[in-house]
C-alpha cells in the first residue's frame, strides 16, 4: 500500500489499516483550485501538513469549501519534490493522544505544490497572485524568516541584493512575497490578506514592515509605480492580520514510521535534503491545537471558524498570543529545551518525570508569568497553563526533542522572557527582583551555548543565528571556572536586542552572573543548582 492518487481508489485496505480517507471530490477540488484559487500558503514544513491541511480538508468534507490550498517552498524547495510530488501532495497524518490512541488519516487538501526557487514554478505563484479570486496567502517560514537584518542591524545581504535589483527576480523570501503583491498590484490592485501564522509577536506587524521595506525601496528607485507604497499601506487592499498558532508537530518520528509500515504502508521512509531537513511522508503531531486570527481579510476568507479557529479583533490576538508566548507554553518549553540539553535529556516526555524540572516550569508559569498575564477571554491562561503540564508536556506518544525545542534560541528569548520582565518592570505593584527562575534559564541558556553537559560531556548546539558570535565571546570558559564572569557577560546580558532589556539595567543582570557561576561550578552542577533554587 503506498500514499498516492491512485492507490486511494482502493478503499478498503485503508479501512482495513484504520487509516481514515478523505470525504470530498479530490478531482473537483483540484479544478475548482486550479480556475479560481483562494488560499495560497508558503512554508511547506510539517505545521502547515499537520495543521492547516488539516483544517481545510475538514471544510472540504464537509462541503463548507470547495478548493484546496496551493503550497509554496521558499526555504528548502527540495521538500516539494522529494515528499510532495512522488505522493501526489498527499500526507499521512498521525496524531499522537495522551490517552495512548492513535488517529491515521490521509490529507488532501493540497492542490498544488510549488517552488518558489524554479522559474516555472515561481510564474505559476504570479499567475495565483493575479488572480481576482486569490483570498489570503499565509506563511509559516519561522520567526528569522522576517528579518531583513542581521547583527548589527546590517542589511542581510540577499535583502541588501534585492533592493538594488527590483522586483524581477527577488532573492529573499520576503522579497519574493513583495514582488508577488506588486503582480497583484499590477492585476488591477487586487485585495488580499498576507496572514503569518508563525509564533512571534505581532507577526501581522513584522511582516508588513518587511514588506513594506521592499516596496519603499522598490519604488523610490523606480523599480514600481508610485501608487505600489500607498497599495499595500492601505488596509482596505492589503492586510496582515495578528494571529497565534500553537500545535507542536515535532520531527518525525522512526516509531510513527515502524507503525504505519506494519499497518501496509511501504513507501514512508525519509530523506535528509541537501539544507538538512528531515523530509517523510507522514507527520506526526498531538491532538492539541489552537488558531486564533484578527479577522481583517478584504478579499474574503474561508470558513475556518466552522473547524474551530477562532477570528476575533487584534486586542484579543495581542492577549491571546501573549498568554501564549510570553507564559503559558513557550517559555516553559524553551526552560526545558535548555536544560534537558544540560542534563542529557532527548525527549520533552521524560523530562516531565524530572520533579526538579516540573518544578521549574511551573515556577515560571503559574508562579513568575501568571501575574503579569491578562485574560483574553476567549482562554483561560490557567487552564492553558494546566492542559501545557498535565496533557501536552507529559505525553508519553508525542516524541519532542529538547534539541529541536531550543533551535534560534537567541530569537525566543526577547519575547519568550523579555516581556515578562519588562512588565514587571512596568508595574506598580511586582518586584523584577522577585523574578528567581527566569533569571536561572537565562544563565542556563548561557552556560547551554558552551555545548557542554552536566556531565561534561561535549553535545551539539543547536542551530542559532548567533550561536557563532556567543560562543566565540563565552570561548575559554570551562566547567570549574570560578570567575569573575561580569567582563565576558556584560556584553550578552546587556543586549536588548537579546534579552528585550538590558539586564543589568532591568536590575538582573548580577543575578544572572551568579545563577551562571553556580552552574558552572563543576561536573553535576546543573543538577544541584537546580535542587538549590526549587528547594
Amino acid at each position: 500500500m503506498r500514499l498516492n492518487s491512485k492507490e486511494l481508489g482502493n478503499t478498503s485496505q485503508w479501512e482495513k489499516a484504520g487509516i481514515e480517507l478523505p470525504q470530498f471530490d479530490r478531482e473537483a477540488m483540484l479544478q475548482a483550485t486550479k480556475s479560481g484559487p483562494q488560499w495560497i500558503h508558503f512554508g511547506a514544513g510539517n505545521i502547515f501538513r499537520a495543521f492547516l491541511t488539516a483544517l481545510q480538508q475538514e471544510l472540504l468534507d464537509q462541503g463548507i469549501e470547495k478548493t484546496g490550498i496551493i503550497v509554496a517552498a521558499g526555504y528548502d524547495g527540495e521538500i516539494i519534490d522529494r515528499i510532495y510530488r512522488p505522493h501526489d501532495n498527499l500526507t499521512m497524518a498521525v496524531t499522537l493522544k495522551v490517552n495512548g490512541t492513535i488517529q491515521k488519516r490521509v490529507l488532501a487538501s493540497v492542490a498544488e505544490a510549488l517552488r518558489m526557487d524554479k522559474a516555472e514554478d515561481f510564474e505559476r505563484v504570479k499567475e495565483v497572485f493575479r488572480t481576482k479570486s486569490l483570498q489570503m496567502a499565509s506563511l509559516t517560514i519561522t520567526e528569522k524568516g522576517y528579518n531583513l537584518t542581521g547583527p548589527g542591524e546590517q542589511l542581510l545581504p540577499d535583502v541588501a541584493a534585492d533592493f538594488l535589483s527590483g522586483p524581477k527576480a527577488p532573492k529573499n523570501y520576503i522579497g519574493k512575497l513583495a514582488s508577488l503583491c506588486y503582480e497583484r498590484y499590477l492585476a488591477g490592485k487586487l485585495p488580499l490578506a498576507l496572514v503569518s501564522m508563525d509564533n512571534c509577536s505581532h507577526n501581522g506587524d513584522r511582516l508588513f514592515k518587511a514588506v513594506e521595506a521592499f516596496a519603499v525601496q522598490w519604488t523610490e528607485k523606480g523599480f514600481t509605480e508610485k501608487g505600489f507604497v500607498d497599495y499595500i499601506r492601505d488596509p482596505a487592499k492589503i492586510s496582515c492580520p495578528w494571529t497565534m498558532i500553537d500545535k507542536i508537530t515535532p520531527r518525525p518520528d522512526e516509531g510513527v514510521k515502524n507503525m504505519l509500515e506494519s499497518a501496509g504502508l511501504t513507501d514512508m521512509a525519509g530523506e535528509l535534503t541537501s539544507k538538512n531537513t528531515l523530509v517523510t511522508p507522514y507527520v506526526n503531531a498531538e491532538e492539541a491545537q489552537y488558531l486564533v486570527i484578527e479577522d481583517k481579510f478584504p478579499a474574503g476568507r474561508p470558513g475556518l471558524e466552522k473547524a474551530g479557529v477562532f477570528f476575533t479583533d487584534r486586542e484579543t490576538v495581542d492577549k491571546v498570543e501573549k498568554m501564549k508566548v510570553c507564559t503559558c507554553l513557550n517559555p516553559l518549553h524553551t526552560a526545558l529545551a535548555i536544560f534537558g540539553c544540560l542534563l542529557g535529556y532527548t525527549k520533552i516526555s521524560d523530562e516531565m518525570k524530572n520533579p526538579d524540572l516540573v518544578k521549574l516550569i511551573e515556577g515560571i508559569g503559574y508562579t513568575e508569568g501568571l501575574p503579569v498575564v491578562v485574560n483574553p477571554g476567549i482562554l483561560s491562561p490557567k487552564q492553558f497553563i494546566d492542559e501545557v503540564l498535565q496533557v501536552r508536556f507529559p505525553n508519553p506518544f508525542m516524541p519532542d526533542t529538547p534539541q529541536r525545542i531550543a533551535t534560534d534560541t537567541s530569537q525566543k528569548i526577547p519575547i519568550r522572557f523579555g516581556e515578562t520582565i519588562k512588565a514587571y518592570l512596568a508595574s506598580d505593584t511586582l518586584d523584577v527582583h522577585n523574578l528567581k527562575l527566569i533569571p536561572l534559564v537565562l544563565a542556563g541558556w548561557l552556560r547551554y551555548l558552551l555545548g557542554i553537559d552536566d556531565a561534561d560531556a561535549v553535545f551539539t548546539v543547536s542551530p542559532d543565528p548567533l550561536y557563532e558570535s556567543l560562543s566565540k565571546m563565552l570561548s575559554g570558559l570551562k566547567l570549574g571556572h570560578k570567575g569573575p564572569f561580569r567582563q565576558i557577560l556584560e556584553p550578552i546580558l546587556s543586549d536588548p536586542r537579546i534579552f528585550a532589556v538590558n539586564l543589568y539595567e532591568a536590575g538582573l543582570g548580577e543575578q544572572v552572573e551568579r545563577c551562571f557561576k553556580e552552574l558552572l561550578a563543576g561536573p553535576g552542577a546543573v543538577s544541584n543548582t537546580l535542587k538549590r533554587y526549587l528547594a
